[in-house]
């Protein structure tokens, strides 16, 4: 991968569209089935159960909690068609089981790669990770109520490259 390939994504990963602030699900499965929804609104996947399929499969490998609260569900897969990433931001008194040690996700990420982008699934997942682990970008995530501020805090933390 060549450095700024990934730049045509940088604004584009995720939208207030994809955003689910006070997100209420059971399961993890729930609340994946419910951000993969907003993906396949957005035409950003072609086939919604075929999608999950793979995330849960993804899901069955290795968890995907993060310390601080976080659940980042993810999979490559033939269904999606550019890489997207919505959130969802679980309701007040909420959580949901992602596998970490320190507990339950309260904020979560599906993030949707498409079948061929192997190395830019990894760039991003480990960009995210290295913004997640910092305590105040997880507490703006959680604080900010607004879809919009949200999608911006994600879009700007995946500026891979200097331009």
């Amino acid at each position: 991968m060549t450095p700024g390939s990934l730049e045509r994504y940088e604004t584009e990963l995720t939208n207030s569209g994809l955003v689910i602030l006070e997100m209420a699900a059971e399961t993890k499965e729930d609340a994946a089935a419910q951000l993969a929804t907003k993906l396949f609104e957005q035409g950003r996947i072609s086939d919604l159960a075929g999608f999950l399929e793979d995330v849960n499969a993804r899901e069955h490998q290795m968890a995907t909690g993060l310390p601080g609260g976080i659940g980042i569900p993810h999979a490559r897969s033939e269904f999606v068609q550019q890489i997207s990433i919505a959130v969802g931001i679980t309701k007040f008194g909420h959580s949901l089981d992602f596998g970490a040690v320190d507990g339950p996700a309260t904020v979560i990420l599906l993030i949707a790669t498409p079948a061929s982008s192997f190395s830019a699934h990894l760039e991003v997942l480990a960009t995210l990770a290295r913004s997640l682990f910092k305590e105040n970008f997880r507490e703006s995530l959680r604080r900010a109520h607004d879809a919009e501020v949200i999608a911006e805090l994600i879009n700007s933390s995946l500026v891979f490259f200097d331009h």
